[in-house]
């Protein structure tokens, strides 16, 4: 699996992206800064990592979203190429138009940093290969911003599409607003693009990959990229 993992000003989370692919994959990811215009050749995997790019001026994502090297990450996935969106990485996703939505302030308008539960929808996706319909797994989140918002009309779609890949739960994986940390619409905590290509999630799977962390429920994520990977080779 050769990935690419997106630099911006004000991002901090691209070391514990890589270290985490790298314990997965066994490769080392490329760095890819934000004013480059390609992507390295034979990239297989685009992640844009958490932080606060550009300090989160204007709104979170936004000036990331127009930066160069995002036209070749929207080729690169109008291409089939695999791309995933963290947090911030979210955020620039939905900005720059590869995933539908925005995120908004959290409900109650307080930053949070903590683990939390979310259900696998679905496990066909090369974003879940590694768990199983229904799994509950954990994962902490570290945001302000994450409560994800669309009309009407987009919600419908993407229930319908099967395109919410994560929901916010209970450890038993009840999903109410009682266990919806952020208030996003229908407890989403992470979704896919039309092609199933994209992902974009809140939750940072990047750091429960070791044991000494308390949980390895993330690394679910990037082995099951990694098998898909090899298996499309």
């Amino acid at each position: 699996m050769k990935s690419a993992v997106l630099v911006f000003p004000g991002i901090n989370r691209e070391r514990d992206m890589a270290r985490a692919l790298k314990l997965v994959s066994g490769n080392d990811a490329a760095m890819v800064w934000h004013a480059d215009t390609a992507l390295p050749k034979g990239t297989d995997l685009v992640v844009v990592p958490g932080g606060f790019s550009y300090g989160d001026y204007l709104r979170c994502g936004a000036i990331a979203a127009r930066a160069p090297v995002m036209d070749a990450v929207r080729k690169f996935a109008a291409d089939g190429g695999l791309v995933l969106g963290v947090c911030n990485g979210f955020q620039i996703l939905c900005e720059s138009g590869l995933l539908p939505g925005v995120l908004m302030r959290n409900a109650k308008l307080k930053f949070i940093c903590r683990d939390v539960h979310l259900r696998v929808e679905r496990a066909d996706s090369p974003f879940t290969r590694g768990y199983q319909a229904g799994q509950v797994i954990k994962v902490p989140v570290a945001h302000g911003e994450g409560n994800y918002e669309a009309d009407d009309e987009t919600l419908k779609r993407l229930e319908g599409e099967g395109r919410v890949l994560y929901r916010y739960c209970s450890a038993s994986g009840e999903v109410s607003e009682a266990h919806n940390i952020n208030g996003a619409a229908a407890s989403i905590a992470g979704i896919v693009s039309e092609r199933g290509n994209v992902l974009g999630m809140m939750p940072h799977p990047e750091n429960h990959v070791e044991e000494i962390m308390g949980s390895v429920d993330g690394r679910g994520l990037f082995a099951g990229l990694a098998e898909h990977l090899a298996k499309a080779a």
